[in-house]
């Protein structure tokens, strides 16, 4: 043969089995300690969701799986922690509507983008927020309360656990669909934001069941409507807002997994199956119920379709609203 020939073979041959290495390598799938990124503080409701997936997933991934709490920025700091990693399964991340629909609206510029800078793993779960207000507050009903906001346009105020929160675009989307005008409160938390409420300084909220399920159960606040499709279980005489007359205002917090751009083929798909198999367990089960939260088992496609038609979603109530966080 060809000398010029056989070196031509032989560095196609080689370039070849290099780019089949990654895939080989993730066909053995985790060989190593997985690190799983919670863009927020320990003890938080997402951190201790993803303690209790990280546990129920370790079994069938046979490795252990180590949380890594990166708050700051609004989740942007571990958003593009993850972004950056190299993408062989090792570094994953719960993301929620904020890397997945919001942040690319409220900031100017992001370090990276939601729609090619990851790989879509699998959705967790959703929990639906409630209109909520003081248990003395004048209005009894949610028709009373929309009379008195539109009477009242710019004296009602309301609580959020902060700028950009999925409770504060929660209001916004309110706002938007029925035309009143009620005066954001941030705090720094939902823990402040509910004291506050249910101490009367601030009449009304956002607010989701799995940070405020028990206080709305103890009748601590009066729930007025809630903003799911159906009648959440846990709160079976609570109206939908399209029955009390406000329609395609569905406004719930969800989260899912993340790893960075490339993941292999079999990498996620091993993910999405313990993911999957995790929402079996009568244990992530219970806790689900607990926080309020229904699972939402699927494929990575479909966990991405639901970020991006949420993206297109919130985008022009954050334009319209002028809401920015840089």
């Amino acid at each position: 043969m060809n000398p010029q020939r056989r070196t031509l073979l032989a560095g196609l041959a080689a370039s070849g089995a290099a780019s089949l290495a990654p895939w080989a390598r993730a066909q053995g799938y985790p060989e190593q300690t997985i690190r799983w990124v919670v863009p927020y503080p320990a003890g938080g409701g997402t951190d201790v969701i993803a303690r209790t997936l990280s546990e129920a997933m370790r079994p069938g991934l046979g490795q252990a799986i180590v949380i890594d709490n990166r708050p700051g920025a609004s989740t942007n700091i571990g958003a593009d922690l993850v972004a950056k990693s190299k993408p062989d399964g090792y570094t994953i991340m719960s993301a929620d509507n904020a890397v997945l629909a919001f942040n690319e609206f409220l900031f100017g510029k992001l370090p990276f983008s939601p729609e090619k800078d990851f790989s879509y793993v699998g959705a967790i779960g959703k929990f639906p927020m409630a209109l909520v207000v003081h248990p003395d507050f004048p209005a009894k009903d949610f028709k009373a309360f929309l009379a008195y906001a539109k009477a009242n346009p710019g004296k009602l105020n309301y609580a959020s656990p902060g700028n950009g929160s999925p409770h504060h675009l929660a209001m916004e989307m309110f706002k938007n669909r029925t035309g009143t005008f009620i005066t954001h409160i941030p705090y720094r938390g939902a823990a402040p934001a509910m004291a506050d409420v249910m101490g009367g300084q601030v009449p009304c909220m956002f607010l989701d069941l799995a940070s405020g399920l028990s206080i709305m159960q103890g009748n601590k606040v009066r729930v007025l409507a809630i903003g799911s499709a159906q009648r959440s279980k846990l709160l079976p005489s609570v109206p939908t807002l399209a029955e009390v007359g406000v329609p395609n205002t569905e406004v719930f917090a969800f989260q899912g997994v993340l790893g960075p751009a490339g993941l292999p083929a079999p990498v996620v798909a091993k993910l999405n199956a313990e993911l999957n198999r995790a929402f079996t367990l009568p244990a992530v089960q219970k806790r689900f119920n607990d926080f309020g939260m229904e699972a939402m088992p699927g494929t990575p496609e479909q966990f991405a379709a639901l970020s991006r038609a949420e993206a297109q979603r919130w985008g022009p109530i954050i334009k319209e609203q002028g809401i920015r966080l840089d």
